[in-house]
């Protein structure tokens, strides 16, 4: 299991590097670039970041200084923006860019915001704890429920109570996030019913002037409504892939001889059909995982007002901020990566029997 462990660690460099690859590739051709961005707010066109941002003739001050604007009205002479693609790097080459940020990437040096005056590293740490939140806890929840309901739907299958939870279960899949989102704020954040839960926010501001159960009970009050909302549609997936899981295995000659044998049917359900059934389930756990952890919560994070990486990802695209963009989709691939080869790890915990090293040989 170790050498197999190894191979899937040394298989993340070129798979990141392919990632990487690709997705600079595609930069090249996307239309209106950090310089062309930064032209616009000097000549007083606006940017389609600003709702995102709160507006930025910073930028444009702090490169060309104060008198920017009086510069953008009378047009921008050839000497300056060439100057502007030197602060961005963009006067190389793009296959000379792309290798000197590998290098950098080797380094763990990724750079520095276009537009933040900070480190991108700094900032996925900074942004890293919303997404981690909503990600991990949203898993862990959809699978601590969807796991033993959909055991317990496939034990009543064609019963009322399998009847009624299964219309639950596709209500609750057919609820757009966002719209869950917000009929939860609505309810209970303070609009037109209950001010139970907090509008916005990982923690309250004073958060560390409480003691430490304080802190914890605080922070649990803050995530509630933003977990709630970006577990449902992965609940409901993971429920009914549970239960048809269960229900292929149920039907299987092992189990007929287990119960001919004369086992409990707890013995025969959790000691052998349970480690074959959840195969199915621990393989799509690094997926439901990303999904929840990055690709969802760019909706959820903007409206529960959560400053995350999903939030950081989209406006870095708007603003063309090539060094956010690359290092949130570097961070993002390798946990990815991580989790596949943690969810491998699963399976073995699951079943031993697995090998995979023998099944590779």
């Amino acid at each position: 299991m170790g050498a197999y462990i190894l191979r899937r660690l040394l298989l993340i460099i070129p798979t990141l590097l392919g990632i990487m690859i690709i997705n600079f590739t595609l930069t090249q051709f996307v239309p209106g670039g950090p310089v062309e961005q930064v032209l616009a707010q000097m000549q007083g066109e606006g940017d389609v970041t600003e709702g995102f941002t709160g507006g930025s003739n910073d930028v444009a001050e702090e490169t060309f200084g104060s008198d920017s604007e009086y510069i953008g009205a009378r047009g921008l002479p050839k000497e300056f923006i060439e100057d502007l693609e030197r602060q961005f790097g963009l006067d190389k080459p793009p296959l000379q860019r792309f290798g000197m940020m590998l290098w950098n990437y080797v380094r763990l040096d990724f750079g520095e915001s276009y537009f933040r005056s900070i480190s991108v590293l700094d900032l996925v740490l900074e942004k890293m704890p919303v997404s981690i939140t909503l990600g991990l806890w949203s898993t862990l929840i959809a699978y601590l429920v969807s796991i033993p309901l959909g055991i317990r739907k496939a034990i009543k299958d064609g019963t009322s109570f399998d009847t009624w939870t299964s219309g639950l279960i596709i209500v609750a899949y057919a609820i757009p996030g966002f719209l869950f989102a917000i009929m939860l704020l609505v309810l209970f954040a303070g609009g037109s019913y209950w001010q139970i839960f907090p509008l916005r926010g990982l923690v309250s501001e004073d958060w560390e002037t409480f003691s430490t159960w304080h802190k914890i009970t605080d922070y649990f009050w803050h995530i509630t409504l933003p977990v709630l909302a970006s577990t449902i549609s992965g609940f409901a997936t993971l429920t009914l892939l549970t239960k048809n899981s269960f229900l292929d295995e149920i039907k299987k000659h092992y189990v007929m001889t287990a119960r001919a044998k004369g086992l409990p049917e707890s013995r025969v359900l959790y000691g052998h059909i349970f480690r074959n059934a959840m195969l199915i389930v621990i393989a799509g756990f690094p997926a439901v995982f990303i999904g929840m952890f990055f690709g969802g919560s760019i909706i959820i994070e903007t409206i529960f007002s959560l400053d995350g990486l999903g939030r950081m990802g989209f406006e870095a695209a708007l603003q063309r901020d090539y060094p956010v963009i690359f290092g949130t989709l570097f961070a993002t691939s390798l946990i990815g990566l991580v989790v596949g080869i943690l969810s491998d790890l699963m399976y073995v915990v699951v079943d031993p029997r697995i090998d995979f090293e023998k099944r590779e040989g």
